[in-house]
């Protein structure tokens, strides 16, 4: 009689769980570092797409602490950070092809450095390694006029161009980029 009750629950369990398939998608949006996306479309449909982990300050200190000054940083937390375009860019100044990549970033007290990496799938940390790099450039550093709770990637665009923004704490570091003719 036990074993049919303990079947009898299980089974109700297991029909409660694949009568919400929402439910995994709701889950992953309350972690402490939820999936985030930043896009890029141009006028002929062409895209960048960046897919990041938003973590939030929750009350810490980050750019010299959480995120070490001089230590390449993930841009953001769990898997690492992608880097997706389907046409040939100019980032910062160096041409970058059509393709995918990760990005990662080099934070100083006086500038950052974004590093576009050919290596992906990993987890995002640790960095795999300058022998990667596809290309590191010098990103422009500026003050937000108030904290941001969340760490945000996202784009200004403007025709065939886009600056790039990464903003959190009170930091805001930017590159630009644009569609290579």
């Amino acid at each position: 009689m036990k074993k049919t009750a303990a079947f009898c629950t299980l089974f109700l369990l297991s029909l409660t769980a694949m009568a919400n398939p929402g439910r995994g998608l709701q889950d992953k949006k309350q972690l402490p570092s939820p999936p985030a996306k930043a896009m890029c479309k141009f006028a002929d449909g062409k895209t960048i797409t960046v897919d990041y982990s938003s973590p939030r300050m929750r009350g810490r200190k980050i750019f010299g602490d959480l995120v070490p000054y001089g230590k390449v940083w993930r841009a953001g937390a769990n898997e690492a950070t992608t880097f997706v375009t389907d046409t040939d860019l100019i980032v910062g100044g160096k041409n970058a092809p059509a393709g995918n990549y990760t990005l990662f970033t080099l934070p100083t007290q006086d500038k950052w450095t974004l590093i576009i990496s050919k290596k992906t799938g990993e987890w995002g940390i640790p960095y795999p390694g300058d022998e990667f790099d596809f290309a590191r450039m010098d990103m422009k550093v500026s003050t937000l006029p108030s904290p941001l709770e969340n760490f945000t990637i996202s784009f200004d665009q403007a025709g065939d161009s886009c600056t790039m923004k990464l903003d959190w704490e009170k930091t805001r570091a930017s590159i630009d980029i644009m569609r290579k003719h």
